[in-house]
């Protein structure tokens, strides 16, 4: 398909005035296609020619000021518009479109828990073309008039309010101009709440089978979105811009969540169905208030081309984690941002696809480059920059320009020049020195202590390798004399790194702390190291720190050194076995075991004991043992009824136990009894967990692990149901288990592909670290067939396909020149080219990484 050049926006939005879409789309044809007929209004400010997007199953008529086109003229999803007149025109679109299975366009499901159907829309980028025909560009924005004719017992949802009309048909209010790839649409009979605050209707909709799902987190979620709502007007001064507020958790949904105005669409995975802990609960508020960011960052004031993505999704990032810990009870955002989320963005910004924040604009040349800068640099990076700037400039000065950004670009387009100018209209720092060397450079600046002492005096020295700016404080700690365990804060004190250079020695008339950890409060981005005695310090009383963001800090310094090869993978297990057990915030616990299991057992520890003659090495069989005794120590401290952070922790540990489990025995007592000894009753979520382990694990004859598996799905017949039941099929440990995973993932005369979140779970199942000789020969398939499933089945499959289904577990130079063979003759499509680039970097860094342990 071929895709819009940025020279080709220009020249569009150079010549048209788009004014008003008039679209009506009819849902009653069936589970396969649609009809949609569209009116774009709109003027042409000179004479010349263009083209209109849609991508039909049948374009059945266009029309052009009464004029009819000829609809063989469409050239894939372009329609030719040549000799246009100045002045206005209506063109007419006839056509019929195909549902989506793979949440791109207007994605379709069927709901097995009760066969009820729903679609919605997910139209971002440009998979407006799916749905009806546009002028698929950012800054051509117009009001939409929409109408949608559904089956009788379905509500129709929109970026505006809806009303039923006699015939049938749903009627949405018109919106204020907005981007084409924020209108939204959402149909089925959905199970729905409303409420109403500061003059607006409030609404929340859910499948039904999630009903009381959503119903028992009903007032949380109506707390968390006014409060957030509140606390944004405080802060800015446009208010909220759209006529109502309705968040629609919907099925197989790509992101975690979409801004559209008015109709905000999450992953309904945040209607939960099993236990959660406080920390995933506080997640799910983050995604709240990152998507109301948005009605302002995005909606209100929209990027001109997709080169000032960050716009949107750095400043939502930010203001997400930074409103919701002002305005609700999460007070600790910013320690799950550092731990849970800021990996993200170094992990991305130390790969060969690093791109600036803002890209320079040849460098997003068209839509398919833009839709491959979605990543942890657009996001984590981008807020932690921002939070950068606020510690800079002050939170003052900044929100001043924010808010003169909005009143100077409301219902506009607006690029990175023109809100650097509104900041600097508030403020009389060079902001536009600072953004060139924070948002157009690439890397992660390294900062590291030297600590001398002499005559009862301490200096510290702070060498500095990068390029950008930082303002960031440094703790000093010492043992607190009543508890030897123990640190306390001796003092703070802020250092200003320049650009260039190194900055100034600072001296203190004491004797040396036991502990100095640069960025304390984690206020910049960048790697901080330690001075030889402060990681002694931190080795031995990391969870005695008093706040929990330092010790984020220092585990996230550990973490680098791990994937730098300056840390063995042992020594970072070996703080985790010592300090995991006593640590109290949770989402700290929940961090470190994630990288615990899933990069170090799986990644940076061998599969197997060393060679004969080689140096003896721990291997993932004996991570998995000190993870599986580790979380042992947190189920003892949190026996006994618990609530709140104690059974967080708990049920965090059950996870992390079940995952990290080497011999079914205790998982399988579990799953027979049907609990964990003091707790919890295993729900759906936990017994799906322990039977892909035991299937994993081969831990019965196969016959009764397909009798168990067959068991389990009859017992929860849900979505979430069926792709536990993919995820264990595929994981067994069989020829012919493999076999058919493998077909349901790349072939295609099995039947109905699998939709989007079907091949996730199948190729998570697939590829396990226990079956390297049974997987091995995959490795080559998997490479050659690729490439052609991306093409077949578009960008959101490419990035799954690439993501989940890579041979990531086999950890071997023959993945790595396989992996570099299709980039090379491969031809792969861009989104899965990005994403096979960004799996080989972290393959040849895990190679490194065992290399480089094997040697210490």
């Amino acid at each position: 398909m071929p895709v819009l050049q940025r020279p080709e926006a220009e020249a569009r939005a150079h010549l048209l005035d788009v004014h008003r879409y008039e679209v009506a789309l009819d849902l009653t044809h069936g589970d396969e296609e649609f009809t949609s007929r569209t009116v774009i209004h709109f003027t042409a400010r000179e004479p010349g020619d263009t083209f209109v997007e849609i991508r039909p199953a049948a374009l059945h008529a266009a029309t052009l000021d009464g004029h009819p086109l000829d609809p063989a003229a469409l050239d894939d999803n372009r329609l030719p518009l040549t000799g246009l007149a100045a002045g206005p025109h209506a063109l007419r679109l006839d056509a019929t479109m195909r549902y989506s299975r793979t949440g791109e366009g207007m994605h379709r499901f069927t709901d097995p828990a009760d066969g009820e159907d729903y679609v919605y829309t997910q139209l971002f980028m440009d998979d407006i073309q799916r749905v009806f025909g546009a002028f698929d560009q950012p800054d051509l924005k117009a009001a939409f008039e929409l109408t949608v004719t559904a089956p009788p017992t379905w509500t129709v949802l929109a970026n505006g309010r809806t009303e039923q009309l006699l015939d049938g048909t749903w009627r949405a209010a018109t919106t204020p101009r907005i981007s084409t790839y924020l209108v939204a649409v959402a149909a089925g009979p959905w199970h729905s709440v409303h409420t109403e605050h500061a003059g607006l209707p409030f609404g929340l909709h859910c499948r039904r089978s999630l009903a009381p799902h959503l119903d028992a987190d009903v007032e949380e979620l109506f707390d968390l979105t006014r409060r957030c709502y509140d606390r944004y007007h405080e802060i800015f001064e446009e208010p909220y811009p759209f006529d109502s507020y309705d968040q629609a958790f919907v099925p197989e949904f790509n992101a975690g969540a979409m801004e559209n105005p008015g109709l905000v669409t999450f992953r309904d995975e945040f209607v939960f169905r099993s236990a959660v802990t406080d920390t995933e609960r506080q997640t799910r508020g983050m995604v709240v208030a990152h998507e109301m960011a948005h009605m302002w960052f995005g909606d209100l004031v929209t990027l001109q081309w997709w080169d000032d993505i960050w716009l949107n999704e750095s400043f939502a990032e930010y203001m997400g984690y930074q409103v919701l810990s002002e305005a609700t009870r999460f007070h600790d955002t910013w320690t799950d941002f550092a731990i849970a989320r800021k990996g993200w963005g170094y992990d991305a910004d130390q790969r060969p696809s690093t791109h600036p924040v803002a890209p320079a604009p040849e460098d997003v040349p068209d839509t398919a480059s833009a839709l491959l800068n979605f990543d942890g640099i657009s996001y984590a990076k981008g807020a932690s920059a921002l939070r950068q700037l606020v510690a800079w400039m002050g939170e003052k000065d900044f929100l001043a320009g924010i808010n003169d950004h909005f009143a100077r670009h409301r219902f506009g387009n607006a690029t990175l020049a023109d809100f650097l100018d509104s900041l600097a209209r508030a403020t009389d720092r060079d902001v536009h020195a600072w953004a060139a060397r924070w948002l157009r450079t690439t890397g992660v600046d390294t900062l590291t202590p030297t600590v001398t002492e002499d005559a009862g005096t301490w200096h510290l020295d702070v060498a500095h390798t990068g390029s950008r700016p930082h303002r960031i404080a440094v703790g000093a700690y010492h043992p607190d004399p009543g508890h030897p365990d123990r640190l306390a804060l001796r003092e703070r004190f802020d250092v200003d790194v320049p650009a260039d250079g190194d900055p100034a020695r600072h001296t203190f008339p004491k004797a040396a702390p036991a502990l100095v950890v640069l960025n304390d409060g984690d206020l910049t981005y960048a790697k901080v190291r330690f001075d030889a005695a402060s990681w002694q310090t931190a080795a031995r009383a990391l969870s005695g720190l008093p706040d929990p963001l330092t010790r984020a800090v220092v585990w996230n310094a550990a973490r680098d050194l791990v994937r730098d090869g300056e840390l063995p993978p042992t020594a970072y297990l070996e703080a985790a076995r010592a300090h995991l057990p006593h640590e109290t915030e949770l989402a700290l616990v929940q961090g470190v075991l994630a990288f615990a299991r899933t990069q170090l057992a799986d990644r940076y520890l061998p599969s197997s004991p060393a060679a004969p003659g080689q140096p003896a090495a721990t291997t993932r069989h004996t991570a998995l043992t000190t993870l599986t005794a580790l979380t042992r120590d947190i189920l003892r401290r949190t026996e006994g009824p618990g609530h709140g952070p104690e059974a967080g922790l708990r049920l965090t540990a059950v996870r992390a136990f079940i995952d990290s489990a080497t011999t079914p025995e205790g998982i399988q007592e579990w799953l027979a009894d049907g609990s964990v000894p003091g707790g919890p009753t295993l729900d759906h979520e936990l017994r799906w967990r322990i039977l892909t382990r035991l299937a994993t694990l081969g831990a019965a004859p196969l016959s009764a692990l397909h009798d168990l598996i067959d068991a389990e799905l009859a017992r929860d017949q849900s979505a979430t149901g069926q792709e536990g039941a993919a995820r264990c099929r595929a994981a067994l440990p069989d020829p012919e288990a493999k076999r058919t995973a493998w077909q349901a993932l790349f072939g295609t005369d099995t039947g109905p592909e699998l939709s989007n979140y079907l091949f996730t779970a199948t190729a998570t199942g697939f590829w396990a670290a226990e079956q390297q000789d049974l997987l091995r020969p995959y490795v080559a398939r998997y490479f050659a067939e690729v490439p052609d499933l991306a093409a077949r089945r578009g960008p959101a499959l490419a990035k799954a396909a690439g993501r989940w289904a890579f041979p990531a577990v086999l950890v071997e130079e023959e993945t790595l020149r396989r992996g570099e063979q299709c980039l090379a003759e491969g031809d792969p499509t861009p989104a899965l080219r990005r994403t096979l680039d960004d799996q080989l970097a972290d393959l040849r860094r895990a190679l490194q990484v065992r290399a480089t342990a094997a040697g210490q």
